[in-house]
């Protein structure tokens, strides 16, 4: 989502909130319960799961598998949860002409470094990057060149944004702010 003025363009990012976290972190969780009420069963050797009868499953090995992957699983479901609690990533990107000031803003994962906020001229800027990675998953980035820093990256890798729509937004974003595209 994005606001734009003649002089200000603020672009907002999502962050870890999404549709598919959240179908992820449920299929996982429930999933690696269920490993581990298997592996619990074949252990106790008692019935827990209604439909599976526990002596189908040897608690050695493949009870300790189970278990192990449930436990393994379950730690997993819980970074996704916690990422999609703290909304990891979210932020925004702030193009001021007027003031002549780019601010971005991100939130990270809680801790002394929790916000992440830069801050630079708009002078400054060399160039907007247009980055391809080619392979099985494709990756398109959009970069921005900073004199004296190292390139900030503007969009996510997770985007799967169309090369038309990479390229629209790059040339709006160059022509907004008066500055060469670049294409690696």
């Amino acid at each position: 989502m994005s606001w734009r003025s003649e002089s200000i363009w603020l672009e907002l990012m999502p962050g870890a909130r999404k549709i598919s976290n959240f179908g992820w972190a449920l299929i996982l969780f429930f999933g690696s319960l269920g490993f581990l009420l298997v592996g619990t069963s074949s252990y106790l050797g008692i019935n827990l799961i209604s439909f599976f009868p526990p002596q189908q499953v040897l608690f050695f090995p493949q009870g300790i598998v189970m278990s192990f992957y449930g436990i393994s699983g379950l730690f997993i479901s819980l970074y996704l949860w916690c990422t999609i609690f703290w909304n990891v990533g979210s932020g925004y990107d702030k193009f001021d002409k007027q003031r002549g000031i780019v601010s971005i803003f991100r939130w990270v994962f809680p801790g002394k470094n929790r916000r992440i906020f830069l801050r630079f001229h708009i002078k400054d800027i060399l160039s907007v990057r247009l980055e391809v990675k080619k392979g099985l998953y494709t990756c398109r980035v959009l970069y921005m060149d900073i004199r004296g820093q190292r390139a900030i990256p503007l969009t996510r890798t997770d985007e799967n944004l169309t090369p038309i729509e990479i390229e629209k937004k790059a040339a709006e974003l160059a022509y907004f702010l008066r500055v060469p595209i670049e294409v690696f």
